[in-house]
């Protein structure tokens, strides 16, 4: 079994006591706006996670609410925040912590397979929300996206092939993430991403997922397709984010193809 398997199987068993808890009042949902237009700086969007499957334990010295700060000063565009538990030690109520600490809007990032998730993501205050296409059947992910939409959230479709690009763009998804790590093998193909991205229309904010770690990186994708390039790894490593961040946000001025 992948690991996509084994997270999608947990989330399966953890739809029950979802749909039992009671969940906070929603706050107002905030604007996602990534597009660039040519000579404009690529939007970096700063992620939060305590851990992951291909990394393992990452730095916890600074609190979700520490580090949503740092990630503003330095300038990040957009908060990602892990909400699994089971693999990334992460949780809804980091999304509330996040948004209290810093006013950048935030993308909540979980496996979504069922509406209730998307439901927990609006309440806890998130403004977006990741939808993975490898997740769920087309038709599936046709009713989630709905979903997301009539709640007030940006959905952000991921994607990683050229079926689910095209897929991504039938379904009228307006912000669409292509993922350089294959989420079964955790195994990163930057040129294969590069590919997708420079096939998905203007029409579409396009925004590059994993694998970002420098700032010569980030310059190459400053000049590719995307919009904005999404940063955690390396960032969580960091006891203190903000220097490197900085670094990154430096390199992401320039122009776009």
């Amino acid at each position: 079994m992948g690991v996509l398997a084994t997270i999608l199987e947990v989330k399966r068993q953890e739809l029950v006591p979802l749909r039992k808890a009671r969940l906070p009042a929603c706050p107002l949902v905030r604007p996602v706006d990534l597009a660039r237009t040519d000579g404009e700086p690529l939007r970096l969007i700063a992620e939060i996670k305590r851990r992951s499957p291909s990394a393992g334990a990452l730095s916890t010295r600074l609190s979700v609410a520490e580090r949503a700060g740092a990630y503003a000063r330095a300038g990040a565009r957009m908060l990602s925040v892990l909400c699994d538990a089971t693999f990334f030690d992460g949780s809804f109520q980091h999304l509330a912590e996040g948004r209290a600490a810093c006013d950048l809007p935030l993308l909540c990032k979980e496996f979504v397979i069922d509406e209730v998730q998307i439901d927990a993501a609006r309440a806890w205050g998130a403004d977006a929300v990741l939808l993975i296409a490898r997740c769920v059947a087309p038709e599936r992910l046709e009713r989630l996206l709905r979903h997301a939409e009539q709640s007030g959230l940006s959905p952000l479709v991921e994607i990683a092939t050229q079926a689910e690009a095209e897929l991504a763009v039938q379904l009228g998804a307006r912000l669409v993430g292509v993922n350089a790590r294959d989420l079964d093998t955790l195994e990163i193909d930057v040129a294969r991403a590069e590919r997708v991205l420079a096939s998905l229309p203007r029409s579409v904010t396009a925004v590059h997922l994993s694998g970002v770690t420098q700032p010569a990186q980030v310059r190459r994708i400053t000049e590719s397709r995307a919009d904005a390039a999404l940063v955690g790894e390396v960032l969580m490593r960091q006891d203190d984010p903000e220097p490197l961040l900085g670094e990154l946000v430096r390199a992401a001025g320039g122009k776009r193809m």
